[in-house]
């Protein structure tokens, strides 16, 4: 018998094949509501006692890695790509003829390449460790989480991260005030400085949203954690208070039989 015979034997012995029964589903395992098996699809853990377990915990920090680096991929590769088509459309007079100051001209080249350098930066970190993150997040199966890179990388998610979406939508803003002032500034002052006008309003609405979400974030983090040492505490109590009352048993039980 091949090994293919052999293997599908075994696996038919355990699973079965797929009745009518099963036939309008998905998932091709029929024993489905005893255990989630690894080519289900489904979520590996739902009762509530697994919830706890450091193994799950582990899990929901890979999944909020993988969408950290995806959404960091992403949002890079677009950005970084808007800046690169600015800079090489911009028209620029020669210096007899143009009106812009030279320190704009140098803060134009400076900050074009520091959004390019940053969000290649972020994308170059969510490049190298999303594919090893997702060859696991795939497999759909919580014995496996430790294979996988994202808590010993914990920091060079966090910097993609912060790369991506915090300075980098911070240089892309710098930049857009920048192009307006370089490309419009012999054409029309005040249309310059309403760039910079509007720009400044925008800027500060949206340091005050990424001050505000974070310390959420944070608070969020913290009433969590709060909540978790509660519950531990608690389970600690009932587990002494289980211990002392068969403790107390067994002592009553030794006096009676002393007694008898």
């Amino acid at each position: 018998m091949s090994v293919w015979s052999a293997s599908t034997v075994g696996n038919n012995h355990h699973c079965g094949p797929p009745s009518s029964r099963y036939s309008s589903s998905k998932n091709w395992c029929p024993n489905l509501t005893k255990h989630k098996c690894v080519m289900s699809g489904e979520t590996p853990i739902q009762s509530g006692d697994a919830l706890h377990t450091p193994a799950y915990l582990s899990w929901r920090k890979l999944q909020l890695s993988r969408a950290k680096l995806k959404a960091s991929s992403k949002t890079s590769a677009l950005l970084s790509g808007f800046a690169m088509v600015a800079m090489v459309e911009v028209q620029l007079n020669p210096p007899s003829q143009t009106k812009v100051p030279p320190a704009m001209l140098v803060a134009f080249t400076v900050c074009t390449t520091l959004l390019v350098a940053v969000h290649m930066l972020a994308l170059m970190i969510s490049t190298c460790i999303l594919p090893n993150i997702e060859a696991v997040g795939n497999l759909h199966s919580i014995s496996l989480v430790h294979e996988s890179p994202h808590e010993r990388l914990h920091w060079y998610i966090e910097i993609a991260w912060a790369f991506s979406t915090l300075l980098g939508l911070i240089l892309f803003l710098v930049e857009i005030a920048i192009l307006c002032w370089v490309k419009f500034y012999d054409l029309s002052e005040t249309a310059a400085w309403s760039a910079c006008v509007v720009l400044i309003p925008v800027m500060i609405v949206f340091l005050a949203f990424a001050i505000h979400f974070y310390m959420s974030l944070a608070t969020h983090k913290y009433e969590v954690t709060v909540t978790g040492i509660k519950e531990l505490e608690l389970l600690k109590e009932q587990i002494e208070l289980g211990d002392h009352d068969s403790r107390m048993n067994n002592l009553t039980l030794l006096d009676q039989n002393r007694a008898v």
